[in-house]
């Protein structure tokens, strides 16, 4: 399926504005099982092990795990640096918002259409919570 280019509404979860890579995930994501020192999936039964969240517009499904494991991933995410720039949510649930929130990564959902068919991996996205927008300039 070809990506959409073009921009489209959202809600604001988290306030922020962040403009990078799109990584995409059709699969919960529990941040615990990132490498922090890198921001490597390293959850062995996950489609994207080995892809990089580091500084990466993340479109995903849903966060997975406990309010502890998702704050403590992302808070050390966030200690070395390597957070995702933001996060489009499929599936808004309260861990992985209130963990988003600690760290204050920007986030939002309500995408307009499927967002699976408009972003793809290598995708520019720029998440533009406050004005409720996301930006996709597909790559070449």
């Amino acid at each position: 399926m070809m990506n959409a280019a073009g921009t489209y509404h959202c809600r604001q979860i988290i306030s922020g504005r962040a403009e990078g890579e799109a990584l995409v995930s059709k699969e919960p994501v529990c941040f615990y099982l990132c490498d922090p020192e890198t921001g490597e999936i390293i959850d062995k039964n996950h489609p994207l092990r080995g892809k990089n969240v580091a500084g990466k517009i993340l479109i995903l499904q849903s966060g997975k795990g406990s309010s502890v494991v998702q704050l403590d991933g992302l808070f050390q995410l966030a200690m070395k640096g390597n957070l995702p720039k933001a996060i489009v949510v499929i599936d808004t649930e309260p861990v992985l918002v209130s963990s988003a929130f600690v760290v204050n990564l920007p986030m939002v959902d309500r995408f307009e259409g499927d967002p699976y068919a408009a972003i793809h991996d290598g995708d520019r996205v720029v998440v533009d919570a406050g004005a409720e927008t996301v930006t996709v300039i597909p790559r070449a």
